[in-house]
């Protein structure tokens, strides 16, 4: 045997080897698909997700009503590994206690159906079936956060908030307090440490901490309860962008 018909002998072998490894499409596309479900988990539990916008309580920065098409954001959750929430950031959090009076779970009565939509939530594709409130961190903890002065402007520390993200549809009307849909005014609150006093932009269709001001927590919200800060709206298309912090504390 010549050396050329041993090296070619030798090439014969090795090609059927690989032949023999080499798996057809359909053997390997479970091993992909648990791959692909292990790490869209893994970035749900610890990088981030997306979020569907229900209401109006953020117009215009986020857009969203019933019977509407509302903005999807992506929520990450790396920012609050390191550090708490700052004034002026857009967060999501699970309501406490007495924020949840009319939630209802979102979760099929059917135990098969409910059973497949909390596996799929595991993978960030089935929203979870909990009170997830969007809002704009305007105080942290040891703060006093108040309205209204003169202007009919938030005070921090006693510092007026220039705010060019709220949108109010009615005028200041001194001595008038809040309530959804009317006033502003509410008396001051001391944030606890370890909390946050969150305001939805826009102001006057917006249920936030000034709907709670009575409860035990004055309407604050635990940071423990922060599952992360809005950075991008990712659909529709017309809106797709960044969703930014304006700390409105800084002007």
């Amino acid at each position: 045997m010549s050396v050329s018909d041993s090296d070619d002998e030798r090439v014969r072998r090795s090609r059927r080897r690989r032949e023999k490894k080499q798996r057809p499409f359909w053997q390997e596309l479970p091993i992909l698909v648990v791959i692909a479900a292990v790490i869209a988990a893994l970035m749900v539990t610890f990088v981030g997700r997306p979020y569907v916008i229900p209401s109006q309580s953020m117009e215009t920065t986020l857009h969203g009503c019933a019977g509407c098409t509302g903005d999807r954001i992506y929520v990450q959750k790396l920012s609050y590994y390191w550090g708490d929430p700052k004034p002026g950031d857009v967060v999501v959090f699970v309501g406490p206690p007495s924020w949840n009076t009319h939630y209802q779970s979102i979760r099929s009565d059917n135990a098969v159906a409910r059973g497949v939509q909390n596996f799929f939530s595991f993978f960030g594709l089935v929203p979870p079936d909990e009170n997830d409130l969007v809002k704009r961190v305007i105080a942290v903890g040891g703060q006093t956060v108040q309205c209204c002065d003169a202007q009919g402007r938030v005070l921090v520390d006693g510092k007026p908030l220039d705010e060019p993200y709220a949108r109010y549809l009615l005028p200041y009307v001194p001595g008038q307090p809040y309530g959804p849909g009317g006033g502003r005014e509410f008396k001051p609150v001391k944030v606890p440490e370890g909390h946050l006093w969150v305001m939805g932009d826009n102001r006057n269709e917006s249920a936030d901490s000034r709907a709670h001001i009575t409860d035990e927590l004055q309407g604050t919200v635990p940071v423990d309860n922060v599952r992360g800060k809005a950075v991008f709206k990712i659909w529709p298309p017309s809106r797709i962008g960044p969703v930014r912090s304006e700390n409105a504390q800084a002007n």
